[in-house]
């Protein structure tokens, strides 16, 4: 069944019309018909299974609400993935697999090894372009929610905003034993938010480790081997994905 994403103003009593470029997907892509059934989700964690009515009418499309689900894809606790910014395109692969292993946010981050240089101009493109790539993947994972990216933020902006979660997982190249890895990836369940800090290309200053410890923040290893930045954060989501799915 096909999962479309819609505001909850949509919802008018037990229809909902579909506006926008979801009406040309159905209609001209999909040649979805009268009676077929659709998931339409509010965004926040609620699903509305629909049947399709009118495909005609000049103010959208208009389905019928024949129930309404929690969304089972989505896990219990929050994650927050703050990516030190990488170069190229890599960003849009980050954004792309953190949203299908279950990401709630992803907060792109300038550290003092990054390369990559954006002015407010060049910043607000690609943050359009990163929120464009986090809604296809979450209609291609079957979502039940569009992770938002946010704006990109100083270090210590991005370290103020981690104080406040449950937990802060720092994965680094020069932490040892991975028997006390697992011990903290274990403590993670049932926890209200997690917040995963991935370093860029050139890693972490050791002031930025020290900040970081500070904040609450857990080091801790991945394993003998270095992982690239687009690598790291994809290996520490698949890891809790493992431990928090129910």
């Amino acid at each position: 069944m096909y999962r479309f994403f819609i505001e909850e103003s949509q919802v008018d009593g037990n229809l909902i019309r579909i506006a926008g470029e979801d009406v040309n997907h159905i209609k001209n892509v999909l040649r979805m018909k009268k009676g077929e059934h659709v998931l339409l989700s509010n965004r926040r964690g609620l699903e509305y299974e629909c049947e399709l009515e009118d495909l005609e009418g000049n103010r959208g499309i208009s389905a019928r609400i024949l129930d309404i689900h929690g969304v089972e894809s989505e896990l219990c606790e929050r994650i927050i993935l703050f990516q030190g910014l990488p170069k190229g395109d890599k960003m849009e692969l980050v954004i792309q697999k953190a949203v299908e292993l279950g990401a709630s946010e992803i907060v792109p981050v300038k550290m003092k090894r990054c390369v990559v240089k954006l002015d407010d101009k060049k910043a607000k493109k690609k943050l359009e372009r990163w929120n464009a790539i986090a809604l296809g993947a979450a209609k291609q994972s079957k979502r039940g929610v569009i992770p938002e990216v946010s704006r990109v933020l100083t270090f210590e902006e991005a370290v103020k905003r981690a104080e406040g979660l449950s937990v802060l997982l720092v994965p680094y190249e020069a932490a040892e034993g991975m028997e006390y890895s697992r011990k903290l990836i274990r403590k993670t369940k049932g926890k209200d938010s997690i917040g995963i800090f991935i370093g860029p290309e050139g890693g972490f200053e050791p002031s930025e480790i020290e900040r970081l410890k500070e904040a609450g923040g857990r080091v801790l290893s991945l394993g003998r081997r270095i992982l690239r930045t687009e690598t790291a954060g994809m290996a520490m989501l698949s890891v809790l994905m493992f431990e928090l799915e129910e």
